[in-house]
């Protein structure tokens, strides 16, 4: 008995070190750095809780801006002032509850659209979500008048993103829980090396009702940073944040061994194992003698070539992309979007197991991809000649925070062509031309726990905007007895492929919806599917037996809108603005291109799949509805998938000439390679918005080619060139 109480207090004291020690954030560690990094991380970068903690004392003008546009995002005085009046209004006044998130209530569209430069900016409201006393407060402020002007408690299911709070509570709880302390002594795990982090549970069932809850899974950071490779296997602890209580403790891997840390450290500055083969490139770097040809206008509004765009953070969509305008050929901004950025980003795991089978993410609304966007690494994230832009948010606190360098902007030149034709000089012409295709890239890259995503927005001087997401980071692996497949009796039985030793790649899938409101020369657009269908030659016609006619069908609905993509049904989809013609005739539109995607194969009424509903179908179209923009709903977090797209869209509304919404899911699905350990090459999908019809010829006719002369003179310094 002695000996149990001198366990539980030593327990205790490391508890309380532990907490103390985990309590302030990390430094962060780029390319290049010999300090050593922090051995306790957490899976996601945890939002600090005043600005002080990261502003560079060297800048100040995040304290002097001033909004300049009716969608910019509030400024650092903003986000004091509204802390200020949700400290006069009663439910914040006695206790300040937690800000879930502290967003920019955005003017009515018709206010934007009017709106010119030098006007007055319309009246700054605020949008926050608080969880008070059991429940979910939807709290409008209004900064013009410096009050709560609206207070609306929500009904339905679902909780507001994690905050920090609630993940340090999860941890905390789990820390102090004597039962979870004996089985780490038990798998022989030195608590200086545990690492715990808090994942979203998902939903499924009643008996999750009435409590916000957090699973959390723990790792062993031993003689490694890279501690996603160390699972503890078969250990979960549920946690009720709220309650600050253990609901259930799911111990069953006590058998299973801990994966060795050898060979699983990423990081510049520690001899890698495959140095000996590592490719040997030079360092490249795109010159620009004369400077980007882009600007940034007050913050905020990007000018480049012949687009004009307004790009801002967003605490969860990481990156919004709105008023996107293109030059037409009489030199005037004509409309292309009005708004499009990341809705959802949906992981679901497949793996059944008790400790894994609720592994199913909604990273947007549960984590946020602002909220875990890191600072880009210099040079190597993104290129020289780049400009950065800092995120300025809110923690759970109500004071701003600066997310630094969130963002990049640049020009990439690749080697691609433009456009080129060559004549062989024995037709009579010798003509060789050739045009470089330098694009415009604005990137952010959010690191939710184990996973890195990058989107990239690219514009080109033809109209054309290419959307890309990639994936890095690290596997979450399975830890597993097995050392190689020869010991292995079964391998059906197994959920992932064995990447090393120990350790199983579990396979999962990614998929990430993306909200365009494009506006095609105006707000009401419709939109097409446009047909590939096989026709039979008549008799004696021709000698060809068959071909192929383009057949166009209007979307009158939404359900005459919802696409399955399908290779033997081959299709074009056009957003187009049937008001307005081309010199020929035809309606001006854009057209969305898949490239390589993947669709969800769950059963419908899997759980996970409800809350996901909007990987259904790849595309939908909706009416513009400004409470419409978060596919999974707006309070994701243990949904009962009653607020997602798919629920919207049930209602069949008209969309044919009216301002309607663009969605398309891009999919991933990911089964793991020994290449993927222990950490992944980026892989990457994308979609394009592509005019059609849209100018009456060729944009980029009149581009210019380079000449050498055009060029800085560049030498080696190495001599032996």
């Amino acid at each position: 008995m002695e000996t149990q109480c001198s366990l539980q207090i030593l327990i205790i004291i490391f508890v309380a070190v532990f907490i103390s020690a985990n309590s302030r954030n990390p430094p962060e560690t780029s390319v290049g750095s010999t300090s050593t990094p922090p051995r306790t991380r957490r899976k996601i970068n945890l939002r600090l809780n005043s600005i002080y903690n990261t502003i560079d004392h060297n800048s100040n003008r995040h304290f002097s801006d001033t909004p300049l546009h009716p969608l910019d995002p509030f400024t650092v005085s903003e986000i004091n002032k509204i802390r200020s009046i949700l400290l006069a209004y009663e439910p914040f006044s006695s206790s300040f509850p937690p800000v879930h998130t502290l967003s920019l209530d955005e003017p009515d569209k018709i206010q934007v659209l009017d709106w010119k430069a030098g006007d007055p900016i319309p009246p700054r409201r605020a949008s926050v979500i608080s969880f008070i006393d059991g429940q979910t407060h939807l709290v409008t402020v209004d900064l013009n008048l410096e009050a709560v002007t609206g207070d609306v408690v929500s009904t339905g299911s679902g909780y507001p993103m994690l905050t920090t709070e609630d993940q340090f509570t999860a941890s905390r709880v789990v820390l102090s829980d004597l039962e979870f302390n004996k089985s780490i002594l038990a798998r022989g795990v030195d608590f200086n090396d545990l690492v715990c982090v808090p994942l979203s549970p998902g939903r499924f069932g009643p008996d999750e009702e009435g409590r916000r809850m957090v699973k959390v899974q723990c790792f062993s950071s031993q003689n490694t940073p890279n501690f996603y490779m160390r699972p503890i296997e078969g250990l979960i602890v549920t946690v009720d944040v709220d309650k600050q209580e253990i609901v259930k403790l799911t111990d069953t891997g006590r058998d299973i061994p801990l994966p060795k840390g050898t060979k699983t450290d990423y990081r510049y500055t520690t001899q890698s194992p495959f140095s000996e083969v590592s490719p040997g490139t030079n360092p490249m770097s795109m010159e620009q003698s004369e400077g980007p040809s882009f600007t940034v206008e007050n913050g905020h509004i990007v000018k480049w070539a012949n687009w004009v765009f307004h790009l801002k953070p967003d605490i969860r969509a990481g990156m919004i992309i709105s008023q996107a305008m293109v030059q037409g050929e009489n030199g005037v901004y004509r409309s292309v979007m009005y708004k499009g950025f990341a809705s959802e980003l949906f992981v679901p795991y497949m793996d059944p197991d008790q400790s894994w089978y609720f592994k199913s993410y909604m990273d947007a609304g549960e984590y946020g991809l602002g909220a875990t966007a890191m600072a880009l690494v210099e040079l190597n994230d993104c290129p020289r000649h780049a400009y950065y832009m800092d995120g300025v948010f809110a923690s759970a606190d109500g004071r701003p925070y600066i997310q630094p360098n969130m963002i990049c902007i640049f020009e990439r030149y690749a080697g691609d062509i433009g456009w080129r034709h060559s004549e062989i000089p024995s037709m009579g012409f010798d003509i060789r031309e050739s045009r470089p295709k330098v694009t415009l890239v604005a990137r952010m890259a959010a690191s939710v726990g184990n996973y890195d995503y990058i989107f990239d927005w690219e514009f080109q001087t033809d109209g054309l905007i290419r959307i890309t997401v990639g994936l890095s980071g690290m596997l979450m692996v399975k830890a597993t007895p097995y050392e190689n497949l020869y010991n292995i009796s079964d391998t059906d039985d197994m959920t992932g492929t064995l990447v090393s030793e120990n350790v199983i790649g579990v396979v999962h899938d990614h998929y990430i919806s993306f909200h365009l409101d494009m506006d095609i020369d105006g707000p009401n657009n419709s939109f097409a599917k446009v047909n590939l269908v096989k026709e039979e030659t008549l008799p004696g016609q021709s000698p060809r037996k068959s071909y192929l006619k383009a057949q166009r069908k209007v979307a009158k609905t939404e359900d005459d809108a919802k696409i399955k993509l399908n290779l033997y049904d081959p299709s074009e989809f056009h957003v187009f603005n049937p008001a307005k013609r081309s010199r020929l005739g035809n309606p001006t539109g854009y057209k969305l291109v898949p490239s390589g995607t993947a669709a969800s194969l769950l059963d419908l009424d899997d759980p996970p799949q409800i809350r996901a509903a909007f990987t259904n179908n790849q595309i939908w179209v909706t009416p513009h509805n400004r409470n419409e923009e978060w596919a999974g709903g707006l309070l994701v977090s243990q949904s009962k998938g009653d607020d997602t797209l798919a629920e919207w869209s049930a209602r069949n509304r008209e969309i044919e000439n009216k301002d309607i919404v663009l969605w398309y899911t891009l999919g991933f699905h990911h089964i793991p390679c020994q290449e993927d350990f222990p950490i992944m090459p980026t892989v990457s999908s994308s979609f394009e918005l592509k005019p059609v019809n849209f100018f009456d010829r060729n944009p980029i006719l009149n581009a210019k080619p380079t000449f050498e002369k055009d060029l800085p003179v560049c030498f080696a310094t190495d001599s032996s060139y």
